[in-house]
């Protein structure tokens, strides 16, 4: 990865018409992707990531502001005259050719001879783990090996920017986690630049070099998937980027002796019983344990505060069983933790 911009959008905003009056799906955003960067556009639905994507790709046009490919303004362009290509989440593959004729179809299309289409066809498959796969029909593969099919028809054109909208969505969870690995490693070997959008938190996590959170139309926070799970610009960017507490008003004064909005992460939080004494480099709160809910490889608590306010508690089950971590329904429990691991959040 490169300080090179592959890509810039500068003051980007998309415009809907409608009948109840304009929408505004992507509100002036600036947004800078570096040359062989691995980049998710991370939001909820409806939250501008996919628009942006589409406008990058070419199968959207700016209502005003640029979008520049290495330098060159490519706003109002065509999708063919840009060079980027696009992985969608149906795959969007010919079930009447072959595995081999859709990996090499951008390539008839610009009339390169047939040995040396399949040639780069094998190996885009050796690529992307299918080998000998050419001669088979779309329907004969699995979801993830038709994805994997999308993948290297969209690099055998070597494009410089690979678009992915939400390419793994249609997958099943273990095959997901699967290909988020893969993808990954896919990205390192042929070095350019993927944008990927997702509203998976955990998968944008996993992959990117960077992220940006997209909210109403907006950015939230830019940064490194450690920056934004760890220190959180925004409420929404907390509560959104895994889950956290949102603490402020009277309930965050009996804590911190300040009001301001703070948050921390559930697995940041020690529960203890209550005649346990804490360091002063801590925060510690008083409450009943009033939900437990056992998920194999850790437990969620859901702690009433003395005085009000709940806060969620994650702990690893380590050497607790099922039985074990029952038992704290209703239980009295003193909670701390580490002064370093709140975070104070504006809005």
């Amino acid at each position: 990865m490169s300080d090179k911009k592959a890509i810039e959008l500068i003051n980007v905003c998309r415009v809907f018409e409608s009948a109840s009056g304009n929408v505004n799906a992507v509100d002036n955003v600036s947004l800078e992707i570096r040359d062989g960067e691995f980049f998710s556009l991370l939001g909820p639905s409806g939250s501008g990531k996919t628009t942006s994507l589409r406008m990058v790709a070419g199968f959207d046009r700016p209502t005003s502001g640029q979008i520049l490919l290495y330098g060159k303004d490519v706003s109002n362009l065509p999708p063919y005259e840009r060079d980027v290509n696009t992985v969608f989440q149906d795959y969007a593959l010919f079930p009447h050719m072959t595995v081999g004729e859709n990996v090499a179809y951008g390539l008839m299309i610009k009339k390169i001879s047939k040995p040396d289409r399949e040639k780069s066809a094998e190996e885009m498959l050796d690529l992307v783990q299918l080998p000998g796969f050419s001669g088979r029909k779309p329907s004969q593969l699995s979801g993830g090996q038709r994805q994997r099919v999308a993948l290297a028809r969209a690099l055998i054109n070597h494009p410089k920017v690979l678009l992915l909208d939400e390419p793994l969505g249609a997958l099943d969870l273990k095959l997901r986690q699967q290909m988020q690995v893969e993808l990954k490693s896919i990205q390192k070997r042929v070095g350019i630049t993927f944008i990927f959008v997702t509203h998976d938190q955990e998968e944008a996590l996993t992959m990117s070099d960077r992220i940006a959170v997209f909210n109403q139309g907006r950015i939230e926070q830019v940064g490194t998937p450690a920056e934004i799970y760890e220190h959180p610009a925004t409420p929404f960017v907390a509560n959104f980027v895994g889950t956290s507490n949102l603490i402020s008003g009277e309930v965050a004064k009996r804590i911190t002796g300040s009001e301001a909005r703070f948050s921390v992460r559930p697995e940041k939080i020690h529960l203890s019983k209550t005649d346990e004494k804490f360091d002063a480099d801590m925060f510690s709160v008083g409450g009943k344990v009033r939900d437990v809910v056992y998920l194999g490889l850790y437990t969620r608590y859901l702690v009433e505060l003395d005085g009000g306010g709940d806060l969620v508690v994650v702990e690893q089950n380590l050497k607790t069983t099922s039985m074990d971590v029952m038992q704290a329904k209703d239980q009295k429990v003193s909670l701390f933790w580490k002064k370093e691991h709140i975070r104070y959040v504006g809005g």
